[in-house]
């Protein structure tokens, strides 16, 4: 008798575990939960889109998405207005919020060409918050060892959010030699309505970013601008790099006033908003360079160091 009650509580006790497992695999998520009661102080996921400078979507190896909103900094915003007050020594000028949309571009660019598609690890500050607004999750990125957030400051594409996390200092201190070197987002101090460009009938040509940063020479460009108040006719202008590599304008290319073009070190088709210098390859030196923009009788009209 107790041999049968033996046998009967063993099968019993089998039989509940192999339920319990059996449920378990059942509720395995397909979405990522809102809460980051399940989320270690580290986790490794791919990065599947960038929204902009500072906000990517990513995977979990279980397939599930979430959104990450990058610790401790803050890129020029693209799709809304920004507001030059909270970049600190930026113009509050039309001329000022111009730039750092165009700053703006070109962080979003440079995250997408840097971390989408890559794995990458997330690490999460016990001083902040695990998630900010909208529920996004508030996270240091690391690619290959490396603080992403932190590039970000010292290449000067975004400036320090000013909150609660351990890496405060380090990150004041990389912005701090970015804003004395005037990189990225921070020559938009130098900015002003009436440019500092030379001048062609009653336009004004400016040099107005150069993105260096970049995967191929298609990517690699430079953005020329007319500042003025009429048409600006850059027929015979040329754009050169320290080294000397030189691109000249076509004949006949005109910039209406407030209108850019995008000098790309690549090859492709010329329109209104896109030309290209056909090098073959990237000339742009990621570690500091000067571009020259000269008119049509080889005087110079503006530089832009970066």
């Amino acid at each position: 008798m107790r041999r049968k009650q033996l046998l009967s509580i063993i099968t019993a006790v089998a039989l509940v575990g192999s339920l319990t497992v059996a449920g378990s695999a059942a509720v395995l998520p397909t979405t990522h939960d809102a809460s980051t009661s399940s989320i270690s102080d580290s986790v490794t996921v791919t990065v599947t889109s960038a929204a902009d400078g500072d906000t990517v979507d990513v995977r979990y190896s279980n397939g599930s998405t979430d959104t990450v909103r990058l610790l401790g900094v803050d890129t020029p915003e693209v799709n809304v207005e920004n507001t030059p007050g909270e970049f600190e020594g930026v113009p509050n000028t039309q001329a000022g919020k111009d730039c750092l949309r165009s700053a703006g571009k070109n962080a979003s660019q440079f995250t997408k060409d840097t971390l989408v598609g890559k794995t990458v690890t997330l690490k999460f500050d016990s001083q902040s918050d695990r998630r900010g607004d909208y529920g996004r999750l508030l996270a240091y990125v690391y690619l290959n060892g490396e603080n992403f957030n932190l590039d970000l400051i010292e290449k000067g594409h975004a400036r320090v959010y000013d909150s609660t996390f351990s890496q405060r200092e380090t990150f004041y201190s990389a912005e701090n030699e970015s804003q004395a070197n005037l990189r990225g987002l921070w020559h938009c101090r130098t900015i002003d309505d009436g440019g500092d460009g030379g001048s062609g009938d009653s336009g004004t040509a400016s040099v107005e970013w150069v993105y260096a940063e970049a995967s191929n020479p298609n990517d690699e460009r430079v953005q020329v601008k007319n500042t003025g108040s009429g048409e600006l006719d850059l027929s015979g202008y040329t754009l050169e790099d320290a080294a000397g590599h030189t691109y000249t304008f076509p004949s006949g290319f005109t910039l209406a006033s407030g209108d850019s073009v995008w000098v790309h070190s690549g090859s492709g088709t010329d329109d209104s908003d896109d030309l290209y210098a056909a090098f073959g390859h990237e000339i742009w030196n990621d570690g500091g360079d000067t571009a020259y923009l000269y008119d049509e009788n080889g005087d110079e009209v503006d530089r832009r160091s970066y």
